[in-house]
C-alpha cells in the first residue's frame, strides 16, 4: 500500500502533526494514508498498512468523517465500506476551520456572552473583570463574524488573498505606520 519511503515519511509526519493539532496520532496517520491513496481503502487495508487496532481505525474514521475530511464510498459488487479522503487541500482547510469553529469557538462565544451579561448586572464584580470578559466577548464575536464573511468568498478569491500575503497588510497600512 505505502511502499515509497517519502510516502511513509509523510504518513508518520502527518500523524505527529495531528497530535500537535489536538487529534490522535492515528487519526492523522489514517488521514495521510487516505489522502495519498489512489483508490478508496477498506478498514482492513488501513489496519494492515498502519499496524493499528481495528477499534482504533473505526474511531479515527468516525472522527475524520465528522470533520468532513473522509467519506464513505461503496464499490459495486463489494459490500464492505470503503473510505476516501478529501483531495483538495483548500477544501480540507475550510472543513477543519468550520468544524473547529463549531466545536470550540461557538460554545466559547456563547459562554462569554452569558458571562458578560451576568457580569453587567453584578454590581459587586470588579470592573476590570467585567471589562476583560466583555472585551474578549466582543473580540471573539467580531472574529467569528469576519470568518463568516470571508468563508463565503469564492475559493479563487480566497486563494488570491493568500497568495498576496503581506502585500495586503502593506496596502491597507499607512506608510507612516509601516516603520
Amino acid at each position: 500500500m505505502i511502499t515509497h519511503p517519502d510516502a511513509k515519511a509523510f504518513v508518520l509526519h502527518w500523524g505527529e502533526m495531528g497530535s500537535r493539532w489536538g487529534v490522535n496520532r492515528s487519526v492523522g496517520q489514517i488521514h495521510a494514508l487516505l489522502f495519498l491513496s489512489h483508490r478508496p481503502l477498506i478498514a482492513e487495508d488501513i489496519c494492515d498498512t498502519l499496524k493499528l487496532a481495528r477499534s482504533n481505525i473505526s474511531t479515527a474514521l468516525r472522527e475524520l468523517q465528522s470533520y468532513g475530511l473522509v467519506r464513505l464510498v461503496h464499490n459495486p459488487g463489494d459490500r464492505r465500506d470503503h473510505f476516501v479522503a478529501e483531495g483538495d487541500p483548500w477544501e480540507m482547510l475550510m472543513r477543519v476551520a468550520a468544524e473547529r469553529k463549531r466545536r470550540e469557538i461557538d460554545p466559547t462565544i456563547a459562554f462569554l456572552g452569558q458571562l458578560s451579561e451576568r457580569l453587567s448586572r453584578d454590581t459587586g464584580a470588579p470592573p476590570h473583570l467585567r471589562e476583560r470578559i466583555q472585551q474578549l466577548h466582543r473580540f471573539t464575536t467580531d472574529l467569528a463574524g469576519w470568518y463568516e464573511d470571508v468563508r463565503i468568498l469564492p475559493k479563487s478569491t480566497l486563494f488570491s488573498l493568500v497568495k498576496l500575503g503581506g502585500r495586503v497588510a502593506r496596502a491597507v497600512t499607512p506608510r507612516w505606520a509601516q516603520s
